[in-house]
């Protein structure tokens, strides 16, 4: 069953999110949206349509709504045939027809995820289009991440202090808008980097059964598959060299998406060793390490920690002497590294984890030092 919801979940997402990011192209500079180089942290050199947000929300919308369709028409099986049960005169896979009734019950979550996920895709391309205060903007993040823990969906922690999972939670789904917000700055990085850390979750959450029903976690699974392959359909128009930028309307989207699937997964606790729901911070690790690093420069050089500029992580590969590509291509390396020791953790015992997330740590803090080196070089633009 996994290979078929492994491609069932991709390729539709992947197809629609190709076709909508050609139509986008071609209409974004009619829209407005459209980016104009030679600002701020802008490192491309041709003005270059914005709005790949709406392929990426298309993606993963439009196939989830076909599929929601089809499961209101599917009635009672009656019949089989050749693997396949009829419903009413909708063929269901047999494989499909046990988990029906679970898909239904969870319709209304994936509804209410899609939803706020929409309001801030819709905030961040009415971003891309007139520039919006960063502080409308905070407050739009703040609002629908205390929705989402006000629809009960929180932390765990295993700690039993309501308020505090429910700040925590709030903070997480903010610091993941933001930081692929924040890594969007070379082409191909953010939603590369997503479309990473989305499969190695997917990949955690089809290992790893869930601790009440002994499954793997289909639903949480199924839906970061589906984004990943949204984010496959908009990277053929976000390559090297772009011809479409994801804009604030992406970023928001897939950070809010990563954020809350995280929260409805199950990592940890049961029969599952507790130290497994350190997996999102792994496989999150180069996305949150980018945003916290630009925001101390930031603060260190006097300056407020929205204010853009090009001391990214991707920028400082580049003062190394790497080309833009090669710097895209070592974060997607340093992803993968941290997303697949995600996929050990709940496999080692306490001992085991802690030497996982000293690797981690060692492999950014090296990345650090190499870094701060090449800020000490000649050319250094930092104090």
């Amino acid at each position: 069953m996994i290979p078929w919801l492994v491609a069932g979940a991709i390729v539709p997402s992947l197809l629609v999110a190709w076709i909508t990011g050609w139509v986008v192209r071609r209409g974004a500079p009619a829209w407005g949206l459209v980016d104009v180089p030679g600002a701020q942290r802008k490192v491309h050199t041709r003005t270059t349509p914005l709005g790949g947000g709406l392929a990426i929300w298309l993606g993963v919308v439009m196939p989830l709504a076909a599929g929601q369709t089809y499961l209101w028409l599917v009635t009672k099986a009656t019949d089989s045939m050749a693997g396949w049960e009829w419903a009413g005169a909708l063929p269901v896979p047999s494989f499909v027809a046990p988990h029906l009734a679970g898909l239904a019950e969870q319709a209304p979550d994936l509804w209410f995820l899609l939803a706020a996920g929409t309001v801030l895709m819709v905030l961040g391309l009415l971003d891309d289009r007139w520039g919006l205060p960063w502080q409308p903007r905070l407050v739009v993040e703040l609002a629908v991440a205390a929705a989402v823990v006000w629809r009960g969906w929180r932390l765990t922690m295993f700690v039993d202090v309501p308020w505090l999972t429910s700040i925590a939670s709030v903070l997480w789904i903010v610091a993941l808008i933001n930081s692929f917000n924040f890594l969007d700055n070379m082409d191909g990085l953010s939603g590369g980097v997503a479309a990473i850390a989305a499969a190695m979750l997917a990949a955690v959450l089809l290992l790893v059964p869930d601790p009440t029903t002994a499954q793997p976690q289909l639903f949480v699974a199924g839906f970061l598959l589906v984004l990943v392959g949204s984010l496959f359909g908009f990277l053929v128009h976000n390559r090297p060299p772009a011809r479409l930028f994801m804009g604030d309307a992406g970023s928001y989207f897939i950070g809010f998406c990563l954020a809350v699937a995280t929260i409805l997964a199950t990592f940890g606790g049961g029969k599952l060793p507790r130290h497994s729901i350190l997996a999102p911070l792994c496989a999150l690790a180069v996305p949150l390490y980018d945003m916290v690093t630009v925001i101390a420069i930031r603060l260190r050089q006097g300056r407020s920690p929205f204010e853009a500029d090009k001391y990214h992580f991707s920028h400082r590969l580049v003062d190394l002497g790497m080309t833009k590509v090669q710097a895209v291509l070592t974060i997607y390396l340093l992803t993968a590294t941290c997303g697949l020791s995600a996929l050990l953790l709940h496999q080692v015992n306490a001992a085991g984890a802690i030497i996982i997330a000293l690797v981690v740590a060692c492999v950014l803090t090296l990345v650090g030092i190499l870094e701060t080196t090449a800020r000490r070089g000649p050319k250094d633009r930092r104090p």
